[in-house]
């Protein structure tokens, strides 16, 4: 792409050009220098790397160069020149420097020493001109694109599933409810319960949990769908795993056993890992020194080993003969906690793991019901340093089955009356799988706190920005 008057720094640190006049654009990184010479350090968002300027102090006026410091943005005009100095290949030799908006350096909060990222979230509109921050969104970016490409090019549709719901796919009920009435004098009934008829949708609406249950009509209509979205859970957790706002990838196929959902789910986080390999490798680079020596090589490591498939029983099994003290002991028919699913990934198999078969009980109403009565076509996958990556499973596709277990549980089976339909009106095996688009980010990056892959993370008492 053309950009009238504007080269960006990650073309103009790879052009086969010298000696060319350009104009670059950007925020002041550092500057150093004397009275005779200025060196500035120039970045735009467009890689992690910066471009140097060279100005000729005299050749400017005093007023305009003392202002140009860390945080200020510029427009250099000037000739693009090898570089006579380590660091870099090329500089840009300036002839005009244009002010577009200082910082002032007294109170400027990023400065070249080095920040915490417990401080850099109080200034989460500022953290992406750091090189930490802009690598990860780079990522984030590249990431998305490959989402969807991937699932395009597997012939796929991208469908839209609403945010505002009526359903808890989750069943776990801890969900944003969304409300034009008057908290402070709201209608009542008879009883003298809010009356939710009385509310814009006419009934009590909440921010979705998932697209799943609307991605599986989807499916059985279109066979292979995905949705890529926000979702939202009203869990009062402030762990280093746990957001209020997140983003899902929810792939739903109808035609699909448990065993293909698995198949998908492998090759899917694969290519995910492989394409930010190929095309993310100096912000890769940069988190791999700064912050996690082992991430290439992780990263690596996912790509080139089969994903080993266990039983939920088998995995009991191992956690109860391990010779390692739990927090959480382990029993059949309790859910696995993250200590559990990370020993059986970096201790016991040392590479990801699906795990399948999970009993009825501890998982949700729509899950395939195995001929034992007891289990469910379920599947976790698990990942070195994050635990369970992807949740999922071939789902009930038998109405009596499904009735039966919506019945069990107590949840209102006519605010589903759409969902059964499809189980009534040529229903067909079908499966899915959710992936937790942070959860992701957290294993491409080596972060270990999922507040540093979200832009601007929403948690307990923390909607700023």
């Amino acid at each position: 792409m053309s950009l009238k008057n504007r080269t960006r720094i990650k073309e103009a640190l790879i052009s086969p050009e010298s000696d060319k006049a350009i104009t670059v654009k950007g925020w002041v990184r550092t500057r150093r220098g004397n009275k005779k010479i200025a060196f500035i350090s120039l970045n735009d968002g467009s890689t992690i790397n910066n471009l140097q300027i060279v100005a000729d102090v005299p050749a400017f006026p005093e007023d305009l160069l003392r202002q140009v410091t860390t945080g200020a943005c510029i427009s250099v005009t000037g000739k693009l020149t090898s570089s006579v100095g380590s660091g870099q290949s090329v500089e840009i030799l300036a002839e005009t420097i244009e002010l577009y908006g200082a910082a002032d350096p007294n109170s400027y909060p990023l400065q070249k020493k080095g920040h915490s990222l417990e401080f850099l979230r109080e200034i989460a509109h500022l953290r992406p001109r750091t090189n930490t921050f802009g690598a990860i969104f780079r990522i984030r970016h590249a990431m998305s694109y490959a989402i969807h490409k991937y699932f395009n090019d597997n012939g796929f549709f991208y469908l839209h599933t609403p945010i505002i719901t009526g359903s808890d796919a989750e069943g776990a009920g801890e969900m944003f409810r969304v409300t034009t009435l008057d908290m402070l004098n709201p209608p009542k009934t008879a009883d003298g319960k809010i009356n939710f008829r009385e509310d814009f949708f006419g009934k009590e609406t909440n921010l979705t949990v998932s697209g799943q249950l609307e991605g599986e009509l989807g499916a059985l209509a279109l066979s292979e769908i995905y949705t890529f979205g926000p979702t939202f859970r009203a869990e009062n957790s402030n762990t280093p795993r746990h957001l209020a706002e997140f983003w899902m990838i929810e792939p739903e196929m109808a035609f699909y056993d448990i065993d293909d959902n698995m198949d998908l789910a492998e090759d899917f986080l694969k290519y995910l890992t492989t394409y930010a390999l190929e095309h993310c490798n100096d912000d890769l680079q940069f988190l791999n020194n700064m912050y996690d020596k082992e991430l290439l090589g992780r990263l690596s490591s996912v790509i080139n080993t089969d994903f080993e498939r266990i039983t939920y029983t088998r995995a009991i099994d191992i956690l109860s003969a391990a010779d390692v003290t739990f927090e959480f002991p382990t029993s059949w028919g309790s859910d696995l906690q993250s200590e559990h699913e990370r020993y059986l990934v970096e201790k016991h198999f040392q590479k990801p793991v699906i795990i399948t078969g999970y009993p009825k009980k501890i998982k949700a109403f729509y899950m395939k019901q195995n001929d034992d009565g007891n289990t469910v076509r379920a599947m976790d996958v698990l990942f070195p340093k994050i635990g369970e990556i992807i949740g999922g499973s071939q789902r009930e596709d038998d109405l009596q089955k499904l009735e039966s277990r919506i019945s069990e549980l107590g949840i209102p089976a006519d605010e589903l009356g759409w969902y059964l339909d499809t189980r009534r009106f040529g229903s067909a095996p079908h499966s899915g799988f959710g992936l937790g688009f942070e959860r992701m980010m957290l294993f491409i990056t080596g972060m270990s706190n999922i507040r540093d892959v979200m832009p601007f993370p929403r948690t307990p008492k923390n909607a700023e920005f």
